[in-house]
């Protein structure tokens, strides 16, 4: 309550001055959104994909790159924080939401939010096999979606969300968001993602929302084509998956944000490395999961 959180541990002291002086300059993650797009090599990712599911693995786009963000957060748990009233707190679990399809005919096209926990120490198989197992409860029923129960429940009441919304604002503010909303809401999670490629839309930056705990937002876009230059500086024409990144950048400094993700994308270039687990795990002091 009023800085001691459910989800998380006061983080001020792991952190340099102008990080903690940032959320007073930008109070509100709209404030201080970062955009950046990371390139992943459509080769590598659909031959790896291919390859394991011969030897019997589920194994997906969408799960390949959630396992590498969670080896990213192994390696640097600051980005994992998030920053809720001007403070910023260490998280104290580590999940993922995307939305998934539960009634793919045309006429009842509906969507519904899986959120998924992992732990620093998952291996791409647990990482798959944890993501497959949320769809397919997607896929067979809603009825046991905590998040679907928290909005059929605002909604049933008219006028209750108007009101209702304001209220958790208010709580989640001052750290006193109940435990179970807090596992039900989409919104405070680690990283939301989407696949745009599933639908072949290209790549967006999507917003991360002023309300809940969300810090980073992942949308992977359609395929396309990108031009490098080779080691010989010839002009190579290289299909990719773009994948469009937003991130707050007052849970964290540059540095850590950018060992983050290029621990993320050496993950995508091979991700064999990811079928063991981490050599080492980081937790910032005081919180692990």
């Amino acid at each position: 309550m009023f800085g001691f959180r459910s989800d998380g541990k006061n983080a001020a002291k792991e952190m340099d001055i102008f990080t903690r002086v940032t959320p007073y300059i930008m109070p509100t993650r709209a404030d201080a959104q970062n955009f950046n797009t990371v390139y992943i090599d459509e080769h590598t990712i659909t031959e790896y994909v291919r390859e394991k599911r011969a030897e019997g693995h589920t194994m997906s786009t969408l799960a390949v790159v959630i396992a590498a963000y969670v080896r990213a957060v192994a390696s640097m748990p600051e980005m994992n924080r998030f920053c809720v009233a001007r403070k910023v707190y260490a998280r104290n679990y580590l999940s993922v939401c995307f939305v998934a399809v539960h009634q793919p005919e045309r006429a009842k096209f509906e969507e519904s939010t899986a959120k998924v926990y992992f732990t620093p120490r998952d291996t791409v198989f647990e990482v798959a096999d944890k993501v497959e197992e949320a769809i397919a409860k997607i896929k067979a029923t809603t009825k046991d979606n905590k998040t679907t129960k928290l909005v059929n429940t605002l909604l049933s009441f008219p006028g209750l969300l108007s009101i209702g919304v304001p209220i958790l604002k208010a709580m989640d503010y001052f750290g006193i968001l109940p435990k179970p909303i807090i596992e039900a809401s989409p919104f405070h999670t680690s990283m939301f993602i989407t696949n745009m490629a599933s639908i072949r839309l290209p790549k967006l930056y999507h917003h991360i929302y002023n309300f809940g705990t969300v810090s980073q937002f992942l949308s992977i876009g359609a395929k396309e084509k990108k031009i490098e230059m080779d080691k010989d500086g010839n002009a190579v024409v290289r299909t990719v998956y773009p994948i469009g990144v937003v991130t707050d950048e007052r849970v964290a400094s540059g540095s850590f944000y950018a060992m983050g993700f290029r621990e993320m994308s050496k993950c995508l270039r091979d991700p064999h490395i990811m079928e063991t687990p981490p050599e080492s795990v980081r937790f910032e002091a005081g919180v692990e999961y």
